[in-house]
């Protein structure tokens, strides 16, 4: 093994030669496994792993990402976004929205963003939720369309700095970066464009999240990562993707989507799940609705006319 990563089999030339890999461990399991994975491919002194945190950002999955990169033998450096964040507005631009829902909000609150509707039977809506300083009470309110879209807008930043400083050090040392989405986030659409979406190589975009932890134990990741639970880690107030996201807890999405790709009908996977045949018909309508609303995501940017010479192979970024 030379140590250096190659596109796959049958193409006339190699599609990606890289020295080694850049991999941002958030303490999950989704980016450990694939750590995990750039170790088993090109070897631990060839993988460099990033940790970075923000303000909001768990102490824990610090603590994990630290314990992952110790298991692996891995370099790694922790750089805090925060200062970048406050310098481009993020903080402001969110704090803004959330105070357009709640008048008197201030930065000592705890709050997260949650999904609501959709498989009851009506449309997709967003609430905040909050809990105001020395309150132990979440207190919910719905979000419009502007203040939603300014906070997710907002929060997307994160996602962009990240990525904007594993390419640094991914031309620093002439390694690839590695992508961490897992089947459900790839396929639903759930993962930022030209932020955690771009990648140079996206090892697991084709397992489940079950499938992903499956291999997590094969791989030996840290039994803490393995036994958290799986959370965004981009509010202040812990939050499942479930709640902000997803249909469903991961295990059940990770049936009903494989279901749905392997046509089975609604009322099968009514009798999988334990649920009625119309909540059932409702979660496939979810999926087909956000891969609709999600599909831009995957798509390269649109030319005013086809540069020939050039091959494209399309895909997302």
């Amino acid at each position: 093994m030379d140590g250096a990563l190659h596109g796959p089999p049958g193409l006339q030339e190699p599609l990606l030669v890289r020295r080694g890999a850049v991999v941002a461990v958030s303490g999950g399991v989704d980016s450990a496994v694939c750590a995990a994975l750039a170790v088993r491919a090109v070897g631990a002194e060839r993988v460099f792993c990033l940790m970075m945190p923000e303000r909001d950002s768990s102490p824990a999955s610090l603590t994990r990402a630290r314990q992952l990169a110790g298991a692996l033998g891995v370099s790694f450096a922790v750089k805090d976004i925060t200062p970048t964040l406050e310098a481009i507005g993020a903080y402001e631009e969110r704090d803004a929205a959330v105070r357009s829902v709640f008048r008197d909000y201030t930065r000592e609150w705890k709050w997260k963003i949650a999904i609501g509707g959709g498989l009851d039977g009506r449309y997709n809506s967003f609430d905040l939720i909050a809990v105001r300083p020395g309150s132990s009470t979440p207190e919910r309110r719905r979000l419009d369309g502007d203040a939603f879209f300014r906070i997710v807008a907002a929060t997307n930043y994160k996602q962009r700095v990240r990525k904007a400083i594993e390419y640094f050090h991914a031309d620093r040392l002439h390694y690839a970066v590695i992508g961490t989405p897992n089947r459900l986030e790839y396929d639903q659409g759930f993962f930022v464009k030209l932020g955690d979406g771009a990648a140079d190589i996206k090892p697991i975009a084709h397992l489940y999240k079950s499938q992903v932890f499956a291999l997590g134990h094969y791989l030996n990741v840290p039994s803490v990562i393995l036994d958290a639970s799986p959370t965004t880690d981009t509010y202040s107030l812990p939050q499942g993707q479930d709640e902000f996201y997803f249909a469903l807890p991961y295990e059940e999405m990770d049936r009903a989507l494989w279901a749905r790709n392997h046509g089975v009908s609604a009322s099968e996977l009514a009798q999988e799940l334990g649920i009625s045949v119309e909540r059932a018909e409702r979660i496939y309508a979810d999926i087909e609705a956000k891969r609709r609303a999600t599909r831009y995501l995957h798509l390269p940017p649109i030319l005013a006319r086809t540069v020939r010479e050039l091959h494209t192979s399309g895909g997302d970024e």
